[in-house]
């Protein structure tokens, strides 16, 4: 597959397209997804997120009511809406959302005869008559085409890290993945950065992890650390994001500060 030279300038939107993505679950990263989105639109941004994990667990946590899923993701990536369709308001101001139903664990299976498959996002996002200034992709997780079709639309990606023994072993397998995608899909993909997550300062561990991460990425990993913090794990049982559920928790702050972070860095390339 031919490499695709698009630039932002060739999108009908002008947004830094984000995706925040890990092949293991429960690492935080729809948390990072909807606090950062939240953070991000606090901080006067207009933000898109668009939920692309079967579990939808995105649109739960912004308000989205799984009967008002009329137009999700699933028929942008199957080509049977316009993403602008599916586009809806969320629980927070200026945080926008493309909900995402069951619907998309058939999507693979689907699209296999595509030979364009995994562009149906970037196409999607390319015409789309959007006004925001970030658009955010939580992604499902694996390496699958869902997650495919976020980093060939992407201009970069975060990457929420575990603060747990085997977090660098599955890092590896993430940015070979990544390469593949520059070098097929995407060569202008770059990463963003990488967030720990579910830090413990009472944990020596925790403070291992994020030692060895460092000493091996450097600067490619952000310097605010997200702590492990119950306030974020409660939040979406109300469906809202931590920074409206309790704006002053730990977590919260930690995502203010990671939101500050996102809007001064640029990408980093990702070494060969």
């Amino acid at each position: 597959m031919t490499p695709d030279p698009r630039t932002p300038s060739d999108r009908s939107t002008g947004a830094r397209i984000m995706a925040v993505v890990n092949q293991k679950g429960g690492v935080g990263k729809t948390t990072t997804a909807i606090n950062l989105g939240t953070a991000l639109a606090q901080r006067g941004c207009h933000v898109l997120l668009i939920d692309l994990d079967p579990q939808g667990n995105a649109s739960t946590g912004l308000g989205v009511d799984p009967h008002a899923r009329q137009t999700s993701s699933y028929d942008v990536v199957a080509g049977d809406a316009p993403l602008i369709d599916a586009v809806r308001p969320s629980s927070v101001e200026r945080l926008d959302i493309v909900p995402a139903t069951v619907d998309l664990s058939g999507a693979d299976v689907e699209l296999v005869s595509d030979p364009d498959r995994a562009r149906r996002l970037q196409q999607a996002l390319d015409t789309a008559p959007l006004s925001h200034d970030i658009v955010l992709i939580d992604c499902p997780p694996s390496l699958n085409l869902l997650t495919l079709n976020a980093m060939a639309a992407a201009d970069s990606v975060i990457v929420p890290l575990q603060c747990e023994f085997f977090a660098l072993e599955g890092l590896s397998q993430l940015l070979s993945t990544i390469r593949r995608v520059q070098s097929r899909l995407n060569p202008d993909l770059r990463i963003h950065g990488i967030v720990l997550t579910m830090f413990d300062r009472r944990n020596r561990l925790s403070a291992q992890v994020e030692e060895d991460v460092r000493s091996t990425l450097g600067e490619v990993v952000y310097q605010t650390v997200i702590p492990r913090n119950v306030r974020l794990s409660e939040a979406p049982s109300h469906a809202m994001p931590a920074l409206l559920y309790d704006r002053d928790c730990a977590g919260s702050r930690a995502y203010r500060s990671l939101a500050s972070e996102v809007l001064s860095r640029d990408g980093t390339t990702l070494a060969a």
